[in-house]
């Protein structure tokens, strides 16, 4: 069973090379302009399996000579993986931790219990599973009293150095360049210190609890001078979305705008990361400004897209002058003139565009991304939550439906932690209202009120869900699901699925690892239907996110039937999530959206309202999900318009998957 099979999507853009040089001298070369070591994987699993063997190697060595290895450790999914590998290294391979004293690098204050904190979540993703004596622990309390804090701050830098300073630290990176919760104005001075979260730090924390609204006011973190005084230092990034900072961090200016950049004066900093989260180096993203390329059609086009938006000119305007003068006479070299180059990169993403996403009938195929036949196309459409579907491909769902296409929607998960608990208390009060008239039947009235009572007087933070609201929100979101699917044109409730995946199962945000069960589910809705094109979430962000684990699960399932002959028929196409489109040199598809169509989406994701303003999980962006979609969509539109096309209202762009055979 493969159950990262996304891991592998990145490695066909970018070749090895560039992230594995041959020899110290192309090492060099390649790395000028980077001044943190840095090592890229090609996968999560990958860099954290590595950092986990030097973590064991270290704490093993301090054993031969019997001292103690001291090391601090962050919350949050960067470690999971890292974390995992250990407690595997703990139970199978005898590594002991009876020598290893750690320190908590942040806890968030005041916490309502202190399960709901930091510690609680270290504990259970690794405290608990190995043998570290309870004494060696040291954490921030999130429940102290706070006029404790300042002596508390002293003594935990204070038991740092009576433990012989730390050996290692290990870090992950926010999304504003935040080391722990050093953010923006940090100072190298700072030390462990108690911090309002406030703005992007508020933001960040966001993702540790259901909603905004639940995020304490501070954190109790480590600072800037803890960190540097370390002995070594890892900071690890895993994801695409990690890429812009980590170019930051690694080739930008030193800056308290950017803490993670204060790595680049310590002596022994490595940054460990993916390479999707390597994406935005230049030796992976521009190649062509720190070494001769292996270019491509992608690797070309991605270099003429950059050369128009660094001129401001569309592709056919280029010149030989612009190619020479910005880093790309190699193509000239190769081609012979500017004008041969951009006609080819023109045509190439002029037959990108394509308004029949599902192939157009009875026409000539040989330049469109979708084939003719058959005609109409069983289609299935991947959701990992109940709105992704139309969030992010609303407008091409529409117009295969409108264009007579066989179209099954598959909704991965139940999405049932994301529904704020006031939308169950006011569908609760509705049905319990609605009994009272219409039913003598006091069963269903007792239990709207038994939910509505837990959650206004009983519910504990971080502890999770009850099944019975957990059943509620569930169907909260089935029902959006089902009117957002009938609205964009499926006229058959068989046509709509409802797989919930065990492994967000949980009730709370900490998720399941996949499992067979999860990909069994998949497969038997892909054997029943036999598709002809599929459409699957393709965020490469997180790599413990829900719609990478339900981008595994559909992968997992296509690759223990691609020997089936209906499978090789299929096309698969990636579509991103409401955050952020492929990017141009990756893009295999694009469909124009027109205003109309584009209001028509809005509807369709307007009809999951308990995802609006007060939904848990909205993450770090203030507007909705409509507007997400749709400055998306028409970003979209607006470079394919820079470049020289066609100028459309919006437009959505897809990705094909070949199948690993």
């Amino acid at each position: 069973m493969k159950t990262d099979l996304s891991s592998q999507i990145t490695l066909t853009r970018i070749p090895q090379r560039y992230y594995r040089p041959e020899n110290a001298f192309e090492h060099s070369v390649l790395t000028r302009l980077e001044k943190i070591p840095t090592n890229i994987y090609e996968s999560a699993d990958e860099g954290s399996f590595a950092i986990a063997k030097e973590i064991a190697d270290q704490i093993r060595k301090k054993q031969e000579i019997g001292e103690n290895f001291v090391m601090a450790i962050p919350g949050g999914r960067s470690p999971l993986s890292v974390y995992k590998e250990l407690i595997r290294m703990h139970k199978e391979e005898q590594l002991s931790f009876r020598n290893v004293v750690v320190f908590v690098e942040y806890e968030f204050f005041p916490l309502v219990s202190p399960s709901a904190g930091n510690v609680a979540q270290l504990k259970e993703a690794l405290l608990d599973h190995i043998d570290i004596a309870p004494e060696n622990i040291y954490a921030p309390d999130g429940c102290m009293p706070k006029d404790a804090i300042i002596d508390f701050c002293r003594m935990y830098e204070e038991n740092i150095q009576k433990a012989g300073g730390l050996d290692y630290i290990l870090l992950g990176v926010g999304h504003a360049s935040n080391i722990m919760f050093n953010g923006v104005g940090s100072t190298l001075s700072s030390r462990t210190r108690l911090v309002l979260l406030e703005g992007a730090a508020r933001k960040e924390a966001s993702r540790t609890f259901p909603s905004l609204d639940n995020v304490p006011a501070g954190v109790i973190t480590m600072g800037i001078a803890t960190m540097m005084k370390a002995r070594n230092v890892i900071l690890m990034a895993w994801g695409e979305d990690k890429a812009k900072i980590i170019a930051k961090t690694v080739e930008g200016k030193v800056s308290d705008a950017v803490p993670s950049s204060y790595l680049q004066n310590h002596t022994n900093a490595k940054v460990v990361v993916d390479l999707s989260a390597a994406y935005d180096l230049t030796r992976i993203s521009h190649p062509w400004l720190v070494t001769n390329c292996e270019w491509d059609n992608k690797l070309i086009r991605r270099a003429i897209v950059w050369l128009c938006q660094l001129t401001g000119k569309p592709i056919l305007k280029l010149t030989n002058k612009d190619y020479s003068e910005n880093g790309l006479g190699e193509l000239l070299a190769l081609y012979g003139s500017a004008y041969n180059v951009n006609i080819r990169v023109f045509n190439d993403i002029q037959h990108t565009i394509t308004g029949w996403p599902g192939g157009k009938p009875n026409a000539d195929d040989s330049n469109r991304p979708e084939r003719a036949t058959p005609y109409p196309k069983k289609v299935i459409i991947f959701s990992p939550h109940p709105d992704d579907d139309v969030i992010s491909m609303g407008g091409t769902f529409h117009r295969l439906c409108e264009q007579h296409h066989d179209v099954h929607v598959a909704y991965e998960t139940s999405g049932n932690i994301a529904v704020g608990d006031e939308e169950v208390i006011r569908y609760c009060e509705y049905l319990r209202d609605v009994c009272a008239k219409y039913t003598e039947d006091e069963t269903v009235k007792k239990k709207a009120e038994e939910i509505i009572h837990f959650l206004r007087y009983e519910k504990v933070e971080g502890e999770a869900e009850k099944r019975d609201v957990l059943f509620m929100k569930g169907t909260i979101r089935r029902e959006e699901a089902r009117a957002g699917a009938r609205y964009s044109g499926i006229k058959s409730d068989d046509h709509i699925h409802f797989l919930d995946l065990p492994f967000y199962e949980t009730g709370l945000v900490k998720k399941n690892d996949l499992s067979e069960a999860d990909i069994a589910i998949v497969k038997k809705l892909l054997t029943d239907v036999k598709p002809d094109e599929m459409f699957v979430a393709g965020d490469l962000a997180d790599p413990h996110g829900t719609h990478r684990v339900c981008l595994n699960a559909v992968l997992a399932a296509i690759d223990e039937l691609k020997d089936e002959e209906w499978l090789k028929n299929c096309r698969i196409w990636m579509y991103r999530g409401a955050w952020a489109e492929w990017e141009m040199d990756h893009v295999e598809m694009a469909v124009p959206i027109s205003p109309e169509e584009l209001r028509h989406k809005r509807n369709a994701i307007l009809k999951h309202q308990s995802q609006a303003e007060s939904a848990p999980f909205l993450g770090d962006d203030e507007r909705l999900f409509w507007q997400r979609a749709e400055d998306r969509n028409r970003a979209t539109a607006e470079l394919y318009h820079q470049l020289g096309l066609a100028s459309y209202e919006a437009m959505e762009a897809f990705v094909q998957y070949v199948p690993v055979r």
